[in-house]
Order: C-alpha cells, then structure tokens, then sequence
C-alpha cells in the first residue's frame, strides 16, 4: 500500500512545491567604481592651489524629505517634470556620499590636505592659518531619457569657497558645474557607469578651478 501511495505523493509534493510563490528578487546595488586614474600632470602641486582645504558634508537640495539611496531616472520625453526611482535598483550609500567620497578622491591629489567639517566642528588650523572651506550642493544627479532606448548621465554641482577671517567669513569664489555623459546601456547599470564617469569629469574640473587665482575665480 505504502509503495502504491508513493508515486501520488511524490506528485503532490512536486505541485505543492510548484505552487510556492517565487521570492522576491533582490534590488542591484550600485556604487561609483574606481575613480579614474589622475593625470599625472595634474597631480603635482600648484602654487596657485589652496594647500590645505576644509570639506564640508555635501548638500543634496532633492534630497529635502530625507537621505535615500533611490537610483533616480527622468523620461525627458514623455514626462519631462517626473522623477522616477528604479524598483530593482538602488545605491549602496545615498548618492550624496558617494559624490563627496568621489570629490575628495580628486581633491586630495598632489600634496594637498583634505580636512573635514563634520558637524559643523572648526578643523584645526594648518601652518597657522585656517585653510579655506568648501561648501558643495549636488543639485542633480539623474539618469536622463531622452528616447526610450537612450539615455545620459547628468550631474550639477554648486561649490563656493569660503574664507575664514577675523570678520567673519569671506566670498572667494563661486562656480556651478554641470556634466553630461552618455550612457552606454539604458538600464540602470547604464546609468551607473555613466554617472561614475560624469563625476570623474566634474572632479577633474572642480580642482582646476580651485587652481585659477582668487580673482578670476
């Protein structure tokens, strides 16, 4: 009996196991990659170049609801005033970290010392001065469709330097960056990839422009 019941078991097990809903699939979780390689043209010290350079906790103006590593895309040409957030895809950290980690990887090149203004906390001065501060605001950071089998990585950038005087603070200069790149994929891997690449580019800008004199900054 048990030999003849075994076969009619062994099925409703097989369909029991049939029946059980899939798990769900786990989101992909980004992150920036290897920064690029510097050129070492640009990595030997300038004279012109703040040596020391305090960082503060970058700002994310989109972020105003609170922090979230949501992979954000726009369909410019269906609905051009919608930010979409990828259900499959997210950041490893908020992408705001990920800039201000990326940011000091290029501004720490040469010799120059990249503090940090945690809190709000006044760094230590260095050869007893007090080194200038930079404030930086990501105002966008998106994957962008401009069709719906093509897509660009787009990244704007505020920074303002600041000086530290027995006053008060000081207007040094003020530029806004802003880089597109093409993505090679559209998909959010794509838009990965290609926003890491963006935020190489505005790096490499970003130290050029600390190296201009103060008065044509």
């Amino acid at each position: 009996m048990l030999l003849r019941l075994s076969p009619l078991l062994a099925a409703l097990l097989l369909a029991a196991c049939q029946s059980l809903p899939t798990p769900p699939k786990e989101p992909e979780r980004y992150d920036l990659g290897a920064a690029a390689l510097a050129d070492a043209a640009n990595v030997a010290a300038d004279p012109a170049e703040p040596a020391a350079l305090v960082l503060t906790d970058i700002q994310a103006p989109w972020q105003a609801e609170g922090s979230t590593t949501a992979m954000y895309y726009r369909l410019a040409y269906a609905q051009p005033h919608n930010l979409h957030a990828y259900s499959q895809a997210s950041w490893s950290l908020p992408p705001e970290l990920l800039v201000q980690e990326r940011l000091r990887h290029w501004l720490s090149q040469g010799r120059r010392v990249v503090l940090s203004a945690e809190g709000g906390r006044i760094p230590p001065r260095v050869a007893g001065q007090q080194p200038p501060v930079l404030l930086l605001a990501l105002e966008e950071f998106e994957q962008v469709f401009d069709q719906p089998a093509h897509s660009f990585a787009k990244v704007r950038l505020r920074a303002t330097l600041l000086a530290h005087q027995p006053a008060g603070e000081v207007l040094l200069g003020q530029q806004v960056f802003s880089v597109t790149t093409p993505a090679a994929s559209a998909d959010a891997a794509g838009g990965a990839r290609a926003l890491s690449q963006a935020m190489d580019t505005l790096g490499q800008q970003l130290v050029a422009w600390l190296r201009q004199p103060a008065a044509s900054r």
